[in-house]
């Protein structure tokens, strides 16, 4: 018999770090979930035009590597809620942005800081080397991900 080559999930990369997202994700969405109705895509929409407006839907599916279709949803979701407003592009009216409303403002601006604490907590085990050795290897991975995709 050949020997094989075995796939151990517990320690295969790819699978930790989508288990630990998923966790980590669903621990947030319970900061915002309740108190706004917001699920956990609709939250990373408003994430992302919370430290950028005038993202186009796409721009805003290849920034959180999340599916078109869910983007899609979610910012219909969040413009019928009115969250978010959407207008077209000064230089090419073809093409529409995205911003958040006022109301989708307030929501960003008191679940960041509920984020941004949850992270702290999270990361509060490590020592300041240890936290700068997590982000330089994760950005390596990032890169090295980006490269195998291209």
């Amino acid at each position: 018999m050949p020997e094989r080559d075995i796939l151990d999930l517990e320690h295969f990369l790819p699978y930790r770090l989508s288990v630990l997202s998923n966790r980590i994700s669903q621990d947030i969405a319970r900061l915002y979930a309740d108190r706004f109705g917001l699920g956990i895509t609709e939250w990373r929409v408003l994430a992302v035009l919370g430290r950028r407006d005038d993202l186009s839907a796409r721009e805003v599916a290849e920034r959180t590597a999340m599916d078109k279709v869910a983007v899609s949803r979610a910012v219909a979701s969040l413009q019928a809620a009115g969250r978010i407003e959407r207008d077209t592009h000064g230089d090419d009216r073809r093409r529409s942005v995205l911003r958040l409303s006022p109301a989708g403002r307030a929501i960003y601006e008191d679940v960041a800081p509920m984020a941004l604490a949850y992270q702290r907590r999270l990361l509060e085990g490590l020592d300041p080397d240890e936290r700068a050795t997590l982000d330089r290897l994760l950005t390596r991975v990032e890169e090295r991900e980006a490269a195998t995709r291209d």
